[in-house]
């Protein structure tokens, strides 16, 4: 009886210790999870956010993770070693990728529970491509992912902005995919899968934070990988951020256009820009893309670029910081055809 009263107490012990986890394997002894990043040649090479995203992981405890894909890596400096597994393939286009159904055997090669999907730069080239049509490319290639793995979490980026000497309509195109993205997202967003939403387009310069107004610099890739990161330490937590997440600074702005006066080939326009978030700001951004051939020939209280018709206009050095609520305007000096002179849509960001 004294030997089968120790068997119970063994068993007992045992039991309870299962049932509390004392003696279950460390959580770092988990298979990694997988993490693909898609995307483009800002993706490939040399994609050096990837770098940046991944030391950001490491030092802040994620170190379980396996960034995975069959492209090498493009190579970067920065003085510490990376995972530079990655699905970035330069000129693809998200069209492209659906339409020839190229992203299945890289998911079956790779294996991923995590896509970071940044596509649709390749398709803004030359205003061909409408942004519906992108954004069913999304849709074919989100039932792809889940096609290979029904529990996968997407992360989809906001773009970051490009605006090329060689495509006048490129900077508008973006911005059109980029508002359209949140409410596709949310539209097609599930418990089991979910589509999380990474703003990489606010805050995002194409003048100082690229080297031709499409592949970021350095400074491009540290605020990529700056982004990129809050929404996938949310998912890597088991928790599923809002589809349309606010900027960091909290950052929402509105933008109001009005013709001042108009005369013989000419005219005068006014924009305000408020800041409607509960933050300050320290910078703001303002597109629209004329319809009629209008030319802007002077600007005050910004710092404003032409490209084709495509306008952007930044705060100047001295009106950049917006408190929540308020408001700056700048204005300009046009040429116009003395027939249409239609309002153009705007859009407006803060940093």
């Amino acid at each position: 009886m004294r030997r089968r009263s120790h068997l119970y107490a063994f068993i007992t012990a045992l039991l309870v210790t299962v049932a509390f986890g004392v003696a279950l394997p460390a959580r770092s002894a988990a298979a990694p999870v997988r993490i693909m990043p898609l995307g483009d040649s800002i993706t490939a090479g040399p994609g050096c956010w990837r770098a940046l995203l991944w030391n950001h992981l490491q030092t802040a405890g994620y170190t379980n993770i396996d960034f995975v894909g069959s492209v090498p890596d493009g190579g970067c400096n920065y003085g510490f070693s990376y995972d530079g597994d990655n699905e970035g393939h330069g000129g693809y286009a998200a069209t492209g990728i659906a339409d020839q159904n190229q992203l299945p055997p890289w998911l079956d090669a790779a294996k991923p529970d995590i896509v970071l999907m940044h596509l649709g730069t390749n398709d803004m080239w030359g205003g061909f491509i409408p942004t519906s049509t992108v954004l069913a490319a999304y849709t074919k290639l989100v039932g792809q992912m889940r096609a290979n793995n029904p529990n996968m979490k997407i992360i989809v980026a906001k773009i970051i902005p490009m605006n090329p000497s060689g495509c006048p309509t490129c900077a508008a195109s973006v911005v059109a995919l980029d508002n359209a993205i949140p409410g596709w997202a949310a539209g097609l967003t599930t418990a089991q899968s979910p589509i999380v939403v990474a703003d990489l387009w606010t805050g995002f310069n194409t003048v100082t934070d690229t080297g031709d107004g499409v592949h970021p610099n350095d400074t491009g890739f540290q605020k990529m990988a700056d982004r990129w990161y809050p929404p996938l330490a949310q998912v890597l937590n088991g928790v599923t951020p809002p589809t349309s997440p606010s900027p960091t600074t909290g950052a929402r702005c509105t933008a109001t256009y009005k013709v001042i006066s108009q005369w013989g080939g000419a005219f005068q326009g006014e924009i305000t820009v408020k800041n409607d978030s509960s933050a300050a700001s320290s910078a703001w951004t303002t597109t629209f893309t004329f319809a009629n051939g209008q030319q802007i020939t002077q600007s005050w209280n910004t710092t404003l670029t032409q490209n084709g018709a495509t306008v952007t206009a930044r705060n100047a050095s001295y009106n950049g910081n917006l408190p929540a609520g308020a408001s700056t305007t700048f204005g300009f000096t046009a040429t116009w055809n003395n027939t249409t002179n239609a309002l153009p849509q705007l859009n407006c960001s803060l940093s």
